[in-house]
């Protein structure tokens, strides 16, 4: 079996597991809107680290940083890693931890509609929409064209970039739309497992291939030293590292998707145990994605695109075997971002967005069974069916939105002309503008909505000024 088939096999696998996972949650998934798009709130310790951890190792991560590292060294390992690994838990404990709690008493199930509830302000909410989906569509479009590289490369040009996209995009369609998030936490348990598998794999059989961590350094060290100096310029400057440390560190509770996994914890103390293992499960992915980029200089000089230098690496340095795990790493990173993105946002539309534009919602349609059922004190059984019947059309929006959704970000994928760590980035700045709101509505009480749309809007004014080359 050649290279090429040995991977066709593993994708194979790979994809009737994760739709098998999609098919055995749609039975659950289908019984109401908070078991659709939260699983119930009932996410375990195990689950919810490997949820959030899986959702979190995107391909920037898998390909940005391998990509980064190609290029500018040693030194992207001290501009992200010490950094998040202890920021991320803090912020998860500092905001998404109240939030949780907040949630589950509003019965907020996106975390737009959580702060619309709190503040009394559909306002508040149709705003957060707007600007997480700003944010996400593209650190969703950066997924699709990290995975469409590593697939091309792996089947040495057999398969094109708008066919493994594509692919991607069909497969966790699938089991997104039929299991809502007990599908895409179920998943992410075997997705996080294939990639943090390969990574530690993958770093003892390539530096073992190009002659140990010695001679892999040494070997940089001969064809291009700059990459093990750290020069102040670009982000390495001091203030454009500090401010990409505070973005780093804040961005990922803005991320909608992750913030909508906290709210789907089953308690504070299966929160609590993915705090404290987030840090090392952290450092386990990007000590090796880092050094094998930096490596892959001296080993592949010359690449014309640096993002493809991970699965280049496992295709050429690791065993016949294991190769095929660098491809399905990718994927698994993409595909547990990937679908937990085309949830969040379709439940945003649905919750945040329609709701606010259709005359009757689940609370108008349960009013108005229970008043011509004269049981306006007593609801009954009348108001029972009313509000299943809104749950259910609830579940078919957020469906056809998921389905939407992923149309829109395929097309994007096909002419966005940026690397992935630059797409990202974009991203990453956006979200943090939104953290003040997140961080002050479940910590400050006085906090209010007109509080909350003026820092959203100042954030994002300032941002696009810095975007547009005035700011001094």
């Amino acid at each position: 079996m050649s290279a090429v088939q040995s991977v066709g096999v593993a994708i194979a696998v790979y994809v009737i597991a994760v739709l098998v996972v999609g098919v055995v949650a749609t039975r659950r998934a289908t019984r109401s809107p908070d078991e659709y798009f939260l699983a119930g709130r009932g996410l375990g310790t195990l689950v919810l680290f490997m949820a959030l951890f899986g959702t979190n190792a995107t391909s920037f991560v898998l390909v940005g940083i391998p990509g980064r590292a190609y290029t500018d060294g040693i030194g992207t390992f001290g501009l992200n890693a010490p950094i998040i690994a202890l920021g991320i838990p803090l912020t998860f404990w500092l905001i998404g931890s109240p939030a949780r709690r907040m949630a589950a008493r509003l019965g907020a199930l996106t975390p737009a509609e959580l702060y619309a509830r709190r503040f009394g302000s559909r306002a508040v909410g149709l705003l957060l929409f707007a600007f997480f989906t700003l944010y996400t569509v593209p650190y969703m479009v950066q997924a699709v064209v990290g995975v469409s590289v590593a697939l091309e490369q792996a089947s040495e040009g057999a398969v094109a970039p708008w066919q493994g996209g594509l692919g991607v995009v069909l497969v966790s369609l699938v089991y997104t739309s039929l299991g809502g998030m007990r599908a895409t936490a179920w998943t992410n348990v075997l997705q996080g497992a294939v990639f943090l598998v390969f990574m530690t794999a993958g770093f003892f059989f390539i530096s073992s291939s190009l002659g140990g961590l010695e001679a892999a350094t040494d070997a940089v060290r001969r064809e291009a030293p700059e990459l093990l100096r750290i020069e102040r310029r670009g982000l390495f400057e001091p203030r454009a590292w500090a401010s990409w440390g505070m973005v780093i560190s804040l961005t990922v509770i803005g991320f909608p998707h992750m913030f909508a996994r906290i709210m789907a914890a089953r308690s504070q103390r299966s929160l609590r145990a993915v705090c404290r293992l987030y840090p090392l499960a952290l450092l386990m992915l990007w000590v090796p994605a880092v050094l094998i980029g930096v490596w892959g200089a001296a080993a592949l000089p010359g690449l014309e695109r640096p993002d493809a230098v991970l699965p280049l690496m496992a295709k050429e340095h690791m065993p016949a075997l294991l190769a095929p795990l660098g491809v399905l790493a990718v994927l698994a990173a993409v595909m547990s971002t990937l679908d937990a993105q085309l949830l969040t946002l379709s439940s945003m539309l649905v919750r945040d967005v329609l709701d606010a534009f259709r005359p009757q919602g689940a609370h108008a349609a349960r009013n108005e069974a229970a008043t011509r059922a004269g049981t306006e004190a007593a609801p009954g059984a009348a108001a029972d069916a009313a509000t299943e019947a809104a749950g259910r059309r609830d579940i078919v929006a957020g469906r056809a939105f998921v389905v939407t959704c992923a149309a829109l970000v395929y097309t994007l994928a096909q002419f966005w002309d940026e690397s992935v760590f630059e797409i990202s980035k974009r991203a990453f700045e956006g979200y943090t503008t939104l953290v003040p709101t997140l961080f002050l509505g479940v910590r400050w009480r006085r906090f209010n909505g007109f509080g909350a749309l003026s820092s959203i809007l100042a954030g994002n004014a300032v941002l696009a000024w810095g975007w547009s080359g005035d700011m001094p």
